[in-house]
């Protein structure tokens, strides 16, 4: 069976929705290094609240792009780490995160032109 994101109905939809989240672009780029606390992964993810990750975090590993290891010491430790179906998501998401860092200057200036434009 072919998937086409652009049908109105097809499955692909939910899965590019849950790659262009918000907080999956920031959660998968935070994870690439291994597995991080809770705590940890709200550090390195500036500005997201503890309830949008915990929502994020569930939602990412029922689609399968992560794993949850609760580990049984005291006091409780639980780790996040990308599954192999979230690591494979790294190559497309640097290159789109490349490209946004190369071309931050480009994007500003034609805010700023277009602001402008808007005042006159």
């Amino acid at each position: 069976m072919g998937y086409n994101v652009m049908s109105a109905t097809c499955p692909s939809r939910v899965v590019l929705h849950r790659i262009g989240a918000r907080w999956t672009v920031f959660v998968v780029n935070a994870l690439e290094d291994g597995p991080l606390r809770f705590t940890v992964l709200a550090e390195k993810i500036q500005g997201v609240t503890p309830k949008v990750l915990t929502e994020t975090l569930r939602a990412m590993e029922e689609d399968g792009l992560l794993a949850r290891v609760d580990y049984a010491e005291q006091p409780p430790r639980v780790e996040y780490g990308l599954t192999g179906l979230g690591r494979s998501l790294l190559g497309p998401l640097r290159a789109v995160r490349e490209w946004a860092e190369t071309h931050v200057p480009e994007i500003l200036e034609a805010r700023e032109r277009a602001h402008s434009a808007r005042q006159d």
